[in-house]
């Protein structure tokens, strides 16, 4: 892990980003507590997902030039959102990192910089 470069760039980029969402999609849906959440064709939700990361880890601001600000718990509220399924969440991206071959620092360093996020979202006991 380079410091001085944003996490964008510390996996690749573009590249980088898209290898994390092709990884982390499939771990999704042999989740039993996400997969009900995600609908069967998940084209676009990945394609959010990709433009959302790559503005996250500090590359180009593609979700906030095509959808305006983030709102991200907003835009979550319609799906009941548990701990267990953040952190559900999180374990599958722990996992995708894993297998990208994501490795420390710069692994936990990404898990941690999400967990705020993923927290955030919780909206059903």
């Amino acid at each position: 892990m380079n410091p001085s470069l944003s996490i964008y760039d510390n996996l690749g980029g573009a590249e980088g980003v898209r290898a994390i969402i092709e990884a982390f999609y499939p771990r999704v849906y042999k989740d039993p507590l996400l997969s009900p959440l995600f609908p069967e064709d998940i084209e676009s939700v990945k394609e959010r997902q990709y433009m959302f990361l790559s503005q996250f880890f500090g590359g180009p601001s593609l979700f906030s030039d095509a959808y305006g600000h983030p709102m991200l718990r907003a835009r979550h509220m319609k799906f009941p959102v548990t701990e267990e399924r953040a952190e559900a969440w999180l374990s599958c991206m722990a996992g995708a990192l894993t297998d990208t071959g994501i490795e420390e620092p710069l692994r936990s360093f990404i898990l941690n910089r999400l967990s705020g996020p993923a927290h955030h979202f919780v909206n059903t006991p």
